[in-house]
């Protein structure tokens, strides 16, 4: 009854497996040295980049750079933003101007000195024609916004 244990066959490689030769390696190496790219190198070898990746790391060749954070350091530094200085208040004198005032405030509320704008006010705004120029700006366009 006790029947002798045979051995597992041999694992044979997948019709489709990859088998690095030493031609491959060495091609492989000389690219690398060149400095193309993981997906160049994986199309001039036939495979893809991800086995290229993996095989150099363990070949220990030197590593790279991301290309993702070499495209990000190339592009410009974005423009600083503008700042919208409020115009210098005007001084309106107290019981000279009878109507609606801008209430745009000047200084910070828990401040001395804190006040609204007091100039007349933009008609059908609660601000001055000046500070409604600050306050309601045109809509843009996507495309212009996006650049």
């Amino acid at each position: 009854m006790d029947q002798p244990m045979m051995a597992p066959p041999p694992m044979l490689p997948a019709a489709n497996a990859w088998i690095w030769t030493d031609d491959k390696i060495q091609q492989l190496t000389k690219l690398w040295d060149e400095g193309l790219s993981t997906a160049a190198i994986g199309e001039r070898l036939g495979i893809t980049k991800n086995a290229v990746v993996g095989k150099a790391h363990r070949l220990g060749l030197p590593s790279r750079p991301s290309p993702v954070k070499r495209r990000l350091e190339m592009r410009p530094p974005p423009p600083p933003p503008q700042l919208v200085l409020a115009p210098p208040p005007r001084p309106v004198v107290p019981g000279s101007y009878k109507g609606p005032t801008c209430q745009w405030p000047i200084g910070h509320p828990r401040e001395t000195g804190f006040r609204f704008c007091g100039a007349p006010s933009h008609p059908g705004k609660p601000y001055c024609t000046d500070h409604a120029a600050i306050a309601y700006r045109p809509a843009q366009s996507k495309e212009s916004s996006a650049a």
